[in-house]
């Protein structure tokens, strides 16, 4: 899959690239829209090594953990190639960290030397460390701010380390040579059901499965646009991806996308459903917008495509197949979708140049592929974009597996699924309740394909386990199998599917992680509200579905005889949604993406045996099937109406 640097720990990877790659630019940072400072692999590693010598100056060890509190910037990838070529490990987390995560992260991880992006992260950190006796060193990434006293510089910790390197300093070589692949390249810590972050163990070995199973061919022509969260892992396996075909990664922003896209022409990158969603959104409204004549011309643009690709994927046998197929049938079929697509073909090559390729030059015009991840991707969007000529891989995985599981590939692409397990990957789908394995099983048609149950992964991209954690670490795993949570089915094309979640957490379609018990809980000591399930999975915002309390309303003076009543009542809905809007606010300690958006009233409580447990935990596959029409419409419209 291309001419990819083999390296059996990301510190040698880092070097290799420099050796490789010398003077071609490894990351760029955006000055201006047309102005970018690029950062060649030989400066990149040098760079590197002078600060991973300060580190190791200012005590750091060999396997310590090293703090990186920080969003994407240059100096972000300086200091985790500093911190890999001094083999120890990073522990990331972006600017929006929360005091009481700071102080979690930098106690429980035992992290000495933190680096800080702002002034404001900087004066943070400084009023917990009275409370962390532990942490000796904090260094402030931002040059032009100034630190304060007790605080370094990151160009002073370089330059430490340079003028010793110049005076024949070889420890980062000693450092690089005694790495081993078991060992830890970070340490990320992710949202707990309990309100506590969990720490995600994960091995160099782990990272380099990765760099050396992701499908694509690409080389040092490649231009890469990373806009996710650098901290996040899918972000981070994307980068150094890059680095072992000699690519460019270009830092934007969700603010400059739109811009740079155009101004880049990036061939591949990484990115979450909520950006294809806006791209989609972008697109129909500059349509909307144009000539008449435009609009008509790019409507029959499209239905020739949709027409032209759907026949494609039959003939190539690429299409969604839930269930198995009868011969007969794609026999009968087949003649009409060869005269479809024949028939078809010299219209849609005349508007697919004159009017698709406009709009792909609109997000660059270059884009061999991206991923996309984090998130389910609508499939609205995903059809959307893969007729219109931009071929969206969309992906599966999670932190825990470094985090690629599956990955559609752009020579077997079936739109619908989240393509095949990647290579050295195994997936079982296993029966929740009982653990019985469904897939593959030979007992069963077709091994199994078609049945639904719970995802259980293993492969060498699998975490080691979660960080001072065992008893945690023993319930995620079975016989050696990870089990993910997630609930799934492989398709009669050999692809995985996604169906929904076993496990309450909540992925938004911008790929932020929302544990919704915290949110019921904090909700549920209304008096007016007796019981709550928070919905939102992949979607753009958190929305609520309530029970009621009927008798605190009745006390409150509201004539209501029945559950339906109250629902409609405009006074109750006014109380309620007070009461949403008094408990959930950033006073309360949540973030702005946990905030509730949305509610709606159920005419019926909640019952043991039907949504809850013997133990009162909800059902919530239970809830969401049997309240899917009151949730569609909370989401109907994209946007929420009780706001």
């Amino acid at each position: 899959m291309g001419h990819r640097i083999k390296a059996d720990n990301l510190a040698l990877l880092y070097r290799k690239a420099a050796d490789k790659f010398e003077s071609l630019p490894a990351f760029a940072t955006r000055v201006s829209a047309l102005d970018w400072k690029p950062v060649s692999y030989r400066e990149l590693y040098e760079q590197g090594a002078d600060l991973a010598t300060g580190l190791i100056e200012l005590g750091l060890k060999q396997r310590e953990h090293v703090g990186i509190f920080s969003d994407n910037r240059f100096e972000w990838i300086l200091c985790d190639c500093a911190v890999q070529l001094s083999g120890s490990a990073n522990v990331p987390r972006g600017r929006d960290v929360t005091d009481d995560e700071l102080f979690y992260i930098i106690d429980h991880a035992g992290i000495e030397i933190a680096f800080v992006e702002t002034v404001e992260l900087q004066d943070r950190v400084l009023k917990l460390k009275n409370r962390l006796p532990a942490l000796r060193e904090i260094i402030l990434l931002d040059h032009k701010a100034k630190e304060k006293e007790g605080v370094k510089r990151l160009e002073d910790v370089c330059k430490l380390g340079s003028g010793l390197r110049a005076q024949g300093d070889k420890r980062v070589e000693d450092r690089i040579s005694a790495i081993k692949p078991d060992d830890l390249f970070t340490l990320i810590y992710t949202s707990g059901t309990t309100g506590k972050p969990k720490g995600v163990m994960l091995k160099h070995s782990n990272m380099i499965s990765q760099v050396r199973n992701l499908p694509g061919y690409h080389n040092c022509t490649d231009r890469v646009l990373s806009v996710l969260p650098i901290w996040h892992i899918f972000e981070r396996v994307i980068e150094m991806y890059t680095l072992s075909f000699g690519g460019c990664t270009f830092y934007s922003s969700i603010v400059t996308i739109g811009e740079d896209m155009r101004n880049v022409e990036p061939t591949f990158m990484a990115s979450a459903p909520r950006l294809w969603e806006k791209l989609h959104e972008r697109i129909l409204k500059g349509v909307k917008a144009s000539h008449p004549v435009r609009q008509i011309l790019f409507h029959i643009a499209y239905f020739l495509s949709r027409q032209y690709k759907n026949s494609e994927y039959f003939i190539t046998d690429k299409y969604l197949k839930m269930n198995k197929e009868a011969r007969l049938k794609r026999f009968l079929l087949m003649p009409l979708h060869i005269l479809r697509w024949i028939i078809v073909l010299p219209w849609y090559g005349f508007f697919n140049a004159a009017v698709l390729e406009r709009i792909r030059l609109g997000v660059g015009g270059s884009l061999k592929a991206t991923i996309s991840g984090g998130g389910a991707l609508p499939i609205h969007i995903d059809k959307f974009f893969n007729y219109m000529g931009i071929p969206v891989l969309e992906g599966y995985g999670m932190t825990e597996t470094s985090p690629v599981i599956s990955v559609r590939y752009i020579k077997d692409l079936v739109v619908g699924t989240v393509g095949p397990p990647i290579p050295e990957t195994e997936i079982r789908i296993v029966e929740p309740e009982t653990g019985t394995v469904l897939y593959p099983n030979p007992n069963l048609p077709d091994n199994g394909l078609s049945q639904r149950g719970e995802i259980w992964a293993k492969g060498p991209q699998v975490m080691k386990g979660y960080y001072r954690d065992p008893e945690l670490t023993q319930l995620t795993f079975k016989d050696g199998w990870l089990r993910t949570g997630d609930l799934g089915v492989i398709t009669h094309n050999n692809c995985l599917k996604i169906l929904g979640r076993s496990k309450s957490t909540i992925v938004l379609s911008s790929g932020e992680n929302v544990e919704p018990e915290p949110i019921e809980m904090r909700l549920q000591q209304s008096h007016f509200i007796d019981q709550c399930m928070v919905v939102g999975q992949d979607k753009k915002y958190l929305s609520v579905l309530i029970v009621p309390g009927i008798s605190e309303f009745r006390q409150a003076g509201l004539n209501i005889r029945t559950m339906e009543e109250l629902a409609l009542n405009a006074d109750a809905n006014r109380i309620i949604r007070e009461e949403i809007k008094r408990l959930t606010s950033t006073n309360n300690g949540f973030k702005r993406f946990e905030q509730i958006k949305d509610f709606r009233m159920l005419p019926q409580s909640f019952e043991v045996g039907r949504e809850l447990t013997n133990l009162f935990k909800i059902k919530r596959h239970v809830v969401e099937q049997k309240f899917n029409h009151v949730i569609d419409e909370l989401f109907a419209n994209g946007s929420p109406k009780n706001n």
